[in-house]
C-alpha cells in the first residue's frame, strides 16, 4: 500500500480512496457504548413470532367436534425462515419464549439506534 502525504487519501491497488476514520470524539462514542451496554444477554434472543391457536382433532365423538376446540397451543415461527416453519412450544416454555422474543425486539431497536449514530459519524468522517 502506498500512502500519500495527505492523511485522508490512501492509494490501494492504484485507486485513490478516502479513508474514513481518525480519532473518535469521546462524546460521539459515548451514546453508542451506552446503547450497546443495554443489549444484555444476547444469547437469549429469538427473532420471530409466537402464535397461540386452538385445534380440532377430527375424531368423531370428541368434544371439539361440536364444542370448544383443544388448546390453546403455542407455535413459534422464526423470522428468517418465514411461512410454514412453525414449531410447537410447550406451555411450560411459553413465558420463556416471550422473554426471548422481547429481548430480540429490544436488541433490534438498540441496533437501529447505534446504526443511526454510526451513520451520523460517517457523515462527519469520524467513524472508526
Amino acid at each position: 500500500m502506498i500512502t500519500m502525504p495527505r492523511s485522508d487519501i490512501v492509494l490501494c491497488d492504484e485507486r485513490p480512496q478516502e479513508r474514513v476514520g481518525g480519532d473518535v470524539d469521546p462524546a460521539a462514542a459515548g451514546p453508542r457504548r451506552r446503547r450497546a451496554s443495554r443489549l444484555g444477554d444476547v444469547e437469549r434472543v429469538l427473532a420471530g413470532s409466537l402464535v397461540e391457536q386452538t385445534r380440532r382433532c377430527g375424531k368423531a365423538g370428541c368434544r371439539c367436534a361440536e364444542g370448544a376446540p383443544h388448546g390453546p397451543y403455542a407455535y413459534f415461527t422464526a423470522r428468517p425462515q418465514g411461512r410454514g416453519r412453525a414449531k410447537y412450544v410447550p406451555a411450560s416454555l411459553v413465558a420463556v419464549v416471550r422473554g426471548y422474543l422481547q429481548r430480540g425486539s429490544d436488541i433490534e431497536a438498540v441496533l437501529a439506534q447505534i446504526s443511526a449514530i454510526n451513520g451520523e459519524l460517517l457523515a462527519r468522517r469520524e467513524l472508526t
